[in-house]
């Protein structure tokens, strides 16, 4: 499945421009003329083509394509994907909750960081929310999804049932506004907006069985035909996501605002799975479906890099788009590199979803643990 392949690796890489187009502030550089901010702008609205939430639709699609090439129970799915996702993610967070001790050291800010290792609540928040680096919060969020999961089943028969999306992002809209707006009365304010966004999200999980759907009755050729219809409506609705950068640009800060990027930006993931799944020409590109299992490791592990080069580069005073490009070429290759080393290991192919997790017995043996063998007797 090479367009599956395709859409996995892209999403991992959009990922990385994404997190590197913004200044160390997670703003739209600012402090820069406007110039020097159109080029990053640009570049980030091409990127967030790309949004978490296409690995949200890629990842229940293959869940649905599994569930009717291998049925199987609701507890044995839930047991498999727990294993699955949350064993690198709870990895990851420990690995992540004192990483960025050193991007706080160089930037002065590590009593808060220092502060939060101590908070119960905060670690609890790492590992509910995935709060402890900006791109963790996929895993739980997916993993309570799929908690939720047969309640998407009704669209694999009749596909037309995805457009429930549309009601989903409406109600996630709504909620956010009022909630964002309340913020200061409304308790567990954090948890209220991640189950908001767990419960509507489930539009993209009716997505995914609707796609799954029309893969199974009419497959890939008989969505031929409609290839050019997705992509006007993705030309459509970048045309709006334009519109928001040119707005970013002018007034130096994001545009929360502007609701219609808020349509085209959680609209856009499922027109382009519709559009890479509608295409005979992604077929070619058999390259990019070999590197595609190193997606989700380099997703993960990205930060690393990104952290170390803001800590590197942002003192010299670079021009915002060389700054951003540099961060993205250097994370994405020394991502990939550190992906493959640690997927030929034994002990820690798992954490980056390229290897079973180690039994005992493998410990034992990279660990040259002799067991129940007694010590020789000294004649």
């Amino acid at each position: 499945m090479i367009w599956i392949d395709c859409l996995r690796l892209i999403a991992s890489v959009s990922m990385v421009g994404l997190h590197a187009s913004s200044d160390i502030n997670g703003q739209p550089f600012s402090a820069f003329e406007v110039w020097d901010r159109t080029g990053p702008v640009i570049f980030r609205s091409i990127m967030y083509l790309a949004r978490t939430e296409l690995f949200l639709i890629i990842s229940l699609f293959l869940l649905f394509m599994s569930l009717d090439l291998r049925p199987r129970n609701y507890g044995h799915v839930i047991t498999e994907q727990a294993k699955r996702l949350m064993r690198p993610f709870l990895f990851w967070v420990v690995v992540y909750a004192f990483y960025r001790l050193m991007k706080a050291y160089a930037f002065g800010y590590e009593a808060e960081i220092w502060a939060q290792l101590f908070d119960p609540m905060r670690w609890l928040g790492y590992v509910v929310l995935g709060d402890v680096q900006y791109h963790m919060h996929f895993l739980p969020t997916l993993f309570a999804m799929i908690l939720l999961f047969p309640i998407c089943l009704i669209a694999v028969d009749a596909p037309w049932v995805g457009i429930i999306v549309l009601m989903c992002l409406f109600a996630k809209r709504e909620a956010d506004v009022w909630l964002w707006a309340h913020k200061d009365v409304v308790p567990a304010f954090d948890y209220i907006v991640r189950l908001v966004k767990v419960v509507t999200y489930m539009g993209y999980g009716f997505i995914a069985a609707s796609a799954y759907g029309l893969y199974k009755t009419i497959g890939r050729h008989g969505l031929f035909r409609y290839f050019g219809a997705m992509l006007f409506v993705g030309s459509l609705l970048y045309i709006i996501k334009l519109v928001y950068s040119f707005r970013v640009i002018e007034f130096s800060n994001w545009q929360y605002n502007y609701e219609p990027a808020f349509w085209a930006d959680f609209l856009m993931p499922c027109i382009l799975f519709f559009s890479f799944m509608a295409s005979a020409k992604i077929e070619y590109f058999t390259k990019l479906s070999q590197l595609a299992p190193y997606g989700f490791g380099i997703y993960l592990i990205h930060p690393i890099f990104l952290d170390i080069a803001e800590v590197i580069l942002w003192n010299l005073a670079l021009n915002p788009m060389a700054f951003i490009i540099i961060k993205v070429f250097w994370a994405v290759v020394l991502s990939f590199i550190s992906v493959w080393l640690l997927s030929k290991t034994v002990m820690f192919g798992w954490v980056v979803g390229l290897g079973q997790f180690p039994e005992i017995s493998q410990i034992s043996n990279i660990l040259n643990f002799k067991g129940n063998q007694k010590p020789p007797r000294n004649e």
